[in-house]
C-alpha cells in the first residue's frame, strides 16, 4: 500500500486517511490566513475612512444594515421603533410624534 492510501485508526476506533486529514487541515490553515488578512484590509479601510473624517461606527452600521433583507431590516426597525415608543424616548422629537400619531 502506498502512503496516500494507508490508513490509521481513529480515536473513535473508525478509519482514518492520514493524507486526506492533512490537506483537510492546511486548507483550512491557509483559509484562516486569508481570512485574517482580509480582516487586515477591512481594519485598514475603516482607519482610512477615520482618517478621511467618516464616523466608522456609523459605517460598520451601514455595513451591517447593507447585509440584511429590506424586510427584515424594516421587521427591526419597527420593533424597535415600537419599543422606544413604549419607553418614551421618542416623545417630542418629529419621529417620535410622527410614530405616535401611527400607534394612535
Amino acid at each position: 500500500m502506498t502512503k496516500q492510501t494507508t490508513r490509521q485508526h481513529g480515536m473513535g476506533g473508525g478509519q482514518v486517511a492520514a493524507d486526506e486529514l492533512r490537506l483537510l487541515l492546511e486548507r483550512v490553515e491557509r483559509l484562516s490566513e486569508e481570512a485574517k488578512g482580509i480582516a487586515d484590509d477591512i481594519k485598514d479601510v475603516y482607519a482610512e475612512a477615520k482618517g478621511r473624517g467618516y464616523d466608522v461606527k456609523a459605517l460598520r452600521k451601514l455595513v451591517a444594515i447593507r447585509k440584511k433583507k429590506k424586510e427584515e431590516y424594516q421587521e427591526e426597525e419597527a420593533i424597535l421603533e415600537t419599543y422606544m415608543v413604549a419607553l418614551g424616548m421618542l416623545s417630542g422629537t418629529p419621529l417620535g410624534d410622527y410614530a405616535l400619531s401611527k400607534a394612535a
